[in-house]
């Protein structure tokens, strides 16, 4: 293809300038944009002390936290007795029955006990004044005497010596930790223990095929009952991960969501039509009410929550309280703003027809921006329902508090994960709910 002569690209930049005499900012916008997107993450690195930060993070405590989410462990001490037993010594969120026989916990006759973390090549073989670490099936003595335990000279990584213990990491299977009177040893397992029963349930030892089974069982176990009834209420009843309890709470959170968007939607609709100048021709009345919209929902949620737990106590109504204030501006200025761009072509038909201003904004604005009012309004619902869990957290209720209980035990990991799982499902669940109902809404407005 042949260049264009002098005289043609005279012409054509005489005729097209805005194409050959682009400004400054338009021929090297995208450059400037990343240089300066650049040195501001820089500054921030250094402003914020990422990389300090970074380095003195406790990775190897998140590392721990991360694997209590999908495993659980078992947290035994074996206390060491003055007549050479050894005493196994559980925590109060014990995940055995009293009694139990424990395949990986063997006591013996002569008083000594063993531990094995996966396999017999990785075991430990404790008496009240030796401990034979078997590492890969080699044996490391580590030597009990009166105030301090002492690891053998030449021990793997493995092995370490803090001070008068000895800490022995057997990698995901556990670690035990080794002191003059007593062995602490914390024995991890994939999946949540007794997610189905508590130890003092008749059903523990069940598996969730077990009971599916049990319940068309047709001899029953409880006489009061129906197996089905008697499964489903021991599940609902474990003490140890209360699931009742949970699924309350969660329920406690979905009605705040549900009931605040509700309230907030109800009070912006009429409010909207004064503060959309379109509709109300008064500058003054738009002005405050525009304002008034500005104020509620300038202040955050977490804030008005706060303030409303003080007024209220802790529980659902400040909560409810908080979604309604902070989604009542919110939403007042979505309406406002669709109210305002109308088609007015509806209004003067009405108009001239000699109807009331009421009639007016019912037939000729109203099914105009219903769709997209309700389609607001589903979407502040969907996304209440996650807001509904952080305010929780600060005493309004709901699944939130008890998120931040089990998250301050700092032992429940298990217990938080179960939870997270269950917002994330009812978020999942209401978000393609919402979705549905707003694009059937939407391209129904248009038939």
């Amino acid at each position: 293809m042949s260049a264009i002569s002098a005289a043609e690209r005279a012409r054509l930049e005489q005729k097209f300038p805005e194409v050959f005499k682009t400004s400054f900012f338009k021929r090297h916008g995208l450059i400037i944009g990343l240089v300066v997107t650049v040195l501001y993450l820089v500054f921030c690195w250094f402003f914020f002390n990422v990389g300090p930060a970074l380095q003195n993070g406790k990775w190897d405590r998140a590392s721990i936290y991360v694997q209590d989410w999908y495993s659980w462990r078992a947290t035994p001490r074996l206390r060491f007795g003055e007549d050479g037993t050894i005493t196994p010594q559980w925590s109060s969120r014990g995940q055995y029955p009293v009694g139990a026989e424990i395949d990986w916990l063997t006591p013996h006759d002569d008083g000594s006990m063993t531990v094995t973390f996966g396999s017999e090549a990785d075991r430990l073989d404790i008496t009240t004044s030796e401990v034979n670490v078997f590492i890969g099936g080699e044996a490391w003595p580590v030597t009990i005497t009166e105030g301090a335990a002492t690891a053998p000279e030449g021990a793997p990584a493995a092995i370490q010596q803090d001070r008068q213990k000895v800490i022995v990491d057997f990698g995901f299977a556990g670690q035990a930790e080794i002191r003059d009177n007593q062995v602490y040893v914390q024995r991890r397992f994939f999946g949540w223990a007794n997610f189905l029963y508590d130890p003092k349930s008749p059903l523990w030892g069940h598996d969730f095929f077990s009971s599916i089974g049990l319940m068309f069982s047709g001899d029953r176990v409880n006489p009061d009952m129906s197996n089905a009834q008697f499964v489903v209420n021991q599940w609902l009843n474990n003490q140890a991960w209360q699931h009742a309890d949970i699924l309350v709470k969660l329920f406690q959170t979905l009605v705040m969501a549900f009931v605040g968007t509700l309230l907030a939607t109800l009070f912006a609709f009429p409010l909207a039509f004064f503060a959309a100048r379109t509709i109300t021709p008064n500058r003054a009345v738009n002005w405050g009410m525009k304002r008034f919209f500005d104020f509620i929902r300038s202040v955050d949620m977490l804030i008005w929550a706060l303030f409303f737990t003080r007024g209220f106590g802790p529980g659902p109504i400040p909560g409810i309280a908080a979604i309604f204030f902070t989604d009542t501006g919110a939403l007042g200025k979505v309406y406002a703003e669709a109210l305002e761009n109308v088609d007015d072509k509806q209004r003067e038909g009405m108009k001239s027809v000699g109807a009331s201003p009421a009639s007016v904004n019912r037939y000729g604005v109203v099914p105009q921006v219903l769709p997209v009012f309700v389609s607001q309004s589903l979407y502040f619902w969907e996304s209440n329902t996650r807001s509904a869990t952080v305010i929780g957290a600060v005493g309004a209720g709901g699944i939130g508090l008890k998120l931040l209980e089990s998250m301050g035990t700092n032992s429940d990991w298990d217990k938080v994960a179960y939870m997270v799982l269950l917002i994330l499902f009812v978020v999942f669940l209401f978000d393609n709910m919402s979705t549905a109902i707003r694009q059937r809404l939407i391209g129904g407005s248009g038939h």
